[in-house]
Formats: structure tokens, C-alpha cells, sequence
């Protein structure tokens, strides 16, 4: 149970930021998604760090905290980018490039098919 709690206070932290940074008046409508994108390289880099820091005595909890709370809510890009260079780092390079681009094109096919279906 303290698990999920400190999941969902993570989660929720995570979240509000990535809100509040979306709302930057950083791009013009129908430009690059800098934000976004902005999001997505913070996100990276602080799944990156604490990543390193968990096998350097972090507390199991704090990892859940930041890892899965913080960095979940405020990107699910971080996770992606973490799980991708784990392959990568195991020599699993085939894996990472099918991972990379399956879940590109199929997640950009699910949106446009949700869109097409719900229209």
C-alpha cells in the first residue's frame, strides 16, 4: 500500500509539472511541439539519473517515487527512452530498433485510427 502512495504523490508531482510546462508560450500552434519535446528530454535525462543513483543505495521507495511517480506522470517518453537504451546497453540492438519503430508507427496508427473511428 505505501508503494502505490508513493507512486500516485509521484504521479501527481509528475504530472502538475508536465502540465505547467505544456502551458509555456514556447511554439506556435501547428509548429514543432517544443514543450513537448522539452518534456520528453527532461524526462529522459531524470529517469537517466535516477537510474544510476538506484544502484548506488537509493532507497527502493524514493526509486518508485521519482522513477515511477514523478517520471511516469510527467513523461511516459523517459520510460521508453530508459527501456530502449537497457537493450541497447545488453547488445540487444535488433530488439531496440524494432522497439523504437513499433512503437512509433503503431502509436501513431492508434491515434489516427481513434480519431478516424471516433469522427
Amino acid at each position: 500500500m505505501t508503494d502505490c502512495l508513493m507512486v500516485g504523490l509521484g504521479g501527481f508531482i509528475g504530472s502538475v509539472c508536465r502540465f505547467m510546462i505544456s502551458k509555456l508560450p514556447l511554439s506556435a500552434e501547428g509548429s514543432f511541439p517544443l514543450n513537448t519535446f522539452i518534456i520528453n528530454i527532461l524526462g529522459a535525462f531524470a529517469i537517466g539519473c535516477i537510474a544510476a543513483a538506484a544502484g548506488k543505495d537509493l532507497d527502493p521507495r524514493a526509486v518508485l517515487f521519482l522513477k515511477v511517480g514523478i517520471c511516469g506522470g510527467f513523461t511516459t517518453f523517459s520510460t521508453f527512452s530508459l527501456e530502449t537504451f537497457k537493450l541497447m546497453e545488453a547488445g540487444a540492438w535488433a530488439t531496440a530498433v524494432i522497439y523504437v519503430c513499433s512503437s512509433t508507427l503503431l502509436g501513431i496508427l492508434a491515434v489516427f485510427s481513434a480519431q478516424y473511428l471516433l469522427r
